[in-house]
Formats: C-alpha cells, structure tokens, sequence
C-alpha cells in the first residue's frame, strides 16, 4: 500500500522467506536475488540431531538435557565460547497434572491450562495474563500428587546453572525483560561475555549477531512440529534455521544441536541441509492439493460471544448468507482448538478463495454486508465478528 501510495520500490529481505514470497518470485511477479554463502564467507553451522525417544522411555519423561548437549556446552565453555539455548516455552513447567486422575489446573477465562512460574510461586494463563494460586490439592479427586509435565525456559535457566556451576546463566524471554531497558542490558552483556549461557525463547532467534556464540541446542523441536496449521513445516523450518544462524557467526565452526524425538521428519532434514528450496518443493504439492496459499486467498471469519451456541448460530447463519455464490470455497463452521479466550466462546469460518482479484472483492463486499445484517439482529449484536484476509 504505502510503495503504491509513494510510488517506492519494494524490497523484501529474509534467509527464511514464505512459501508465498519465494512462489511469487519464481512465477516472475516478484524479482529475485539470492546469496549463496554467508557474510565473509562463514561457513553454516553443522547441524546434529539428538534422538531422545529412548532417553525419555529411560527417564520416563522428556528429557531436557541429553548427555550429548551437555558434552558439546561442557567443551565449548572450556574453548571460552558461548551458548544460545533455545526453548519456546515461557514459565517453569508449562502445565501440571494430577498423578491419579489426570486432572489439569486450566483457566476460569479460557480454555487453556495454566503455566507455574516459580519466580512468581503463581500459576498464569498466557492469553489473558490472569494469575492464580498454586493448586495443592486436585479438584477432581482430592489428590495432593501433581506430576510437572514439560519444562519452560525458566525451569531450563536453573537446570543449566545446575548443571554448569561454573557459567553464568541468563534468560531472555517476555517475563524476564519487562523493564524499558532489560532487553539491551541483556544483550549487551551477551556481547561483552559478562554470560556464557543465554537461554530463552523466539526472542533470541532473528536480528542478534553475537561474535562468540558457538553452539546452539534446541530443547524441544517435537514442540514446533505438531501443529493443526497448514503453515507448520514452514514455521518450523523458519525458527529452527533462524536460530541456527546465532551460532559460528564470526570465526570457527559454528554447531547446532537439536533434541527431538522424531528425528527422521522431513523438516529436520531440510533444516539439517540448510535447504529451504527442499522445504519449497515439499511443500507445494500439498499446497495445491489443498488449494492453501499461494494458490488461494484464505479469509478467516472468527465470531465471538459468551455464550457457545450464540457463536455458532452465527457463524452458521454467516455462512448460510455466503453459501449461495461462495459455498464451494467454505469450511466450517468449527471451533478452534482453544475455543475460549476471555470468557468468550470462539468459532470459526474459513473461505479458500482461487486467486482471482474481482472475486476475492465481491467475496470481501459479500462479508461486510453479511455482517452488517447479522449485527442488525438484536439476537446476534453482540457477537464480535472478526475477518482475518490472508491469515497469517
């Protein structure tokens, strides 16, 4: 919008770029440079993925460090080189459950469990920040025996300190760099090498070059993979490569480290060969099979309110408005998989629109007047409709 509004050229800049950007450009709509080595000729980390599917069957439990990573952050720490520890999990144990019954502590709010963070002794609900007490006794059976499952990136921080008594040990993630300046406090740290280990979440893994970083170990890669998102192998592939990338920047052979238990999915190995092109060509048959971006426009109709079946009947009679010129390119309507935010009942519509600019805006003037009448209904006014085109 603002290049046409300017008349400016457009350049997008990623080592990790969307199926979508990286489709245009090889179908001419886009131009497209390539680099084919790294700034000064830095060779690319190698990679290696440690299988902990036996280790966890030993400890009956995911493990969190795996002797081979800590064989590789014990001989890097001797070489005076550093440590990124990468885990997309906040808090100290991401949930609990009840040894006996399996009972989950979850949200009054939303239909999430709640995450213990030890620095606060609260449990926290990660979508709409409320915090609780720590449960001591299940509600459902009365049983006092709760069971951690997971680890969160504060958990790991004291499991590293723990492990490594010598390092200093440090956090980057949304709890830990609240304040105005903590964020470039930490960093600068980093840089100086007043830190030896730096653990933290996707925070770390885009825009930082730090000269003396050697080695980065990713805890949980099973934990980016599963996903219900038709966007998961590009995600994964995306964070996986970004936060590779922190390691052997300057000077030596930089090493990444991934533990994961499914060590021969296809989007590990893409990672392992650094090869986004493979990912691509994995990727689009899938994509046009299912007529998923680039081959469609996705428009994304999301109805909230308090009550489930209000919600329902909305979207239902949304879609029953559109299903006389649309209803080939409708899916729903269906619950998400975390169907309540906020005290508010969330259900979904998805329209999968072919790439055609006069039907994708009568399909648009079609929503926005579908809407105006369904909110003219004094049943439906306060339903919150929100469309997302080109969901992300």
């Amino acid at each position: 919008y603002y290049a046409s509004l300017h008349q400016a050229k457009v350049v997008l800049g990623s080592a990790t770029p969307s199926i979508e950007s990286y489709y245009n450009a090889l179908t001419g709509k886009y131009g497209l440079v390539t680099l084919s080595e790294r700034y000064a000729d830095v060779a690319l980390p190698a990679i290696e993925m440690v299988d902990t599917r036996m280790l966890a069957k030993e400890h009956k439990a995911k493990v969190l460090l795996s002797p081979a990573l800590h064989e590789a952050i014990t001989q890097t720490l001797a070489a005076h080189k550093q440590v990124i520890i990468f885990q997309n999990r906040r808090g100290y144990t991401p949930y609990q459950v009840c040894g006996v019954c399996g009972w989950v502590p979850q949200c009054r709010h939303c239909s999430v469990s709640l995450t213990y963070h030890k620095s606060t002794n609260k449990l926290s609900c990660h979508y709409c920040g409320t915090h609780y007490p720590v449960v001591q006794t299940c509600q459902a059976c009365g049983s006092s025996a709760f069971v951690e499952k997971n680890f969160g990136t504060e958990r790991v921080e004291e499991a590293f300190a723990e492990a490594f008594p010598h390092a200093k040990v440090a956090r980057m993630d949304y709890d830990s760099v609240k304040g105005k300046y903590d964020h470039d406090n930490l960093i600068q740290q980093f840089e100086q090498q007043k830190l030896d280990i730096l653990v933290g979440t996707q925070m770390l893994v885009k825009g930082l070059d730090f000269a003396h970083v050697q080695l980065v170990g990713v805890l949980d890669a099973d934990g980016l993979l599963h996903f219900s998102d038709f966007r998961v192998n590009e995600r994964a592939y995306q964070l996986l490569e970004q936060v590779s990338g922190r390691a052997g920047r300057k000077d030596g052979l930089g090493k990444v480290m991934i533990q994961v238990s499914d060590v021969q999915h296809p989007v590990l190995q893409f990672v392992r060969n650094h090869d986004f092109k493979a990912l691509y060509d994995f990727e689009l048959p899938n994509r046009q099979l299912f007529q998923y971006p680039p081959f469609s426009r996705v428009i994304k109709l999301t109805f909230r309110h308090k009550q489930s079946h209000i919600a329902e009947d909305a979207a239902h009679w949304v879609m029953k408005g559109l299903a006389a010129n649309y209803g080939t390119f409708i899916q729903g309507p269906a619950q998400p998989v975390i169907n309540r935010i906020r005290n508010e009942y969330l259900w979904e519509v998805l329209i999968k629109l072919p790439r055609n600019t006069k039907l994708i805006a009568q399909c648009k003037q079609a929503i926005r007047q579908q809407i105006q009448i369904l909110q003219s209904d004094k049943t439906y006014r306060s339903v919150h409709v929100i469309p997302d085109v080109d969901v992300i």
